[in-house]
């Protein structure tokens, strides 16, 4: 999935974990990435716990998507600052599943606290 993640890689996020139902992504705040109070966007924070998400719920053939996700910012930062989201699954129910996401700055300070719900289709991966 991350080999096809053209957004994702724009934004400089690595994988630095991957396993069934957990994913470990990092991301540098770079000066593109800041509000116009020079804090990091908060819609970067979110596109960084989203895809610790989604490489969490997407554990095989099927392809799994975001039904909703809620995110709560708890600390703000700025560039040159590397922030690490982990994601852990809850609970998968049918095709349902809930998953929690903590973004971290690189003292371990935690900045976001999200909330995904995945709908697992019918689809399958692509190649």
């Amino acid at each position: 999935m991350m080999k096809r993640d053209a957004a994702s890689a724009l934004l400089g996020m690595v994988v630095e974990h991957d396993e069934p139902g957990r994913a470990v992504v990092s991301m540098r705040v770079r000066e593109d990435m800041l509000n116009g109070f020079a804090i990091t966007h908060g819609g970067l924070v979110f596109a960084l716990a989203d895809t610790a998400f989604a490489i969490a719920c997407n554990e095989d053939e099927k392809v799994t998507v975001a039904a909703g996700a809620d995110i709560t910012f708890l600390k703000s930062t700025h560039a040159g600052q590397t922030l690490t989201a982990t994601a852990a699954r809850r609970v998968i129910s049918g095709r349902s599943g809930l998953y929690d996401v903590t973004v971290t700055d690189e003292t371990g300070d935690a900045v976001a606290e999200f909330r995904g719900r995945s709908i697992t289709t019918k689809r399958s991966q692509p190649e």
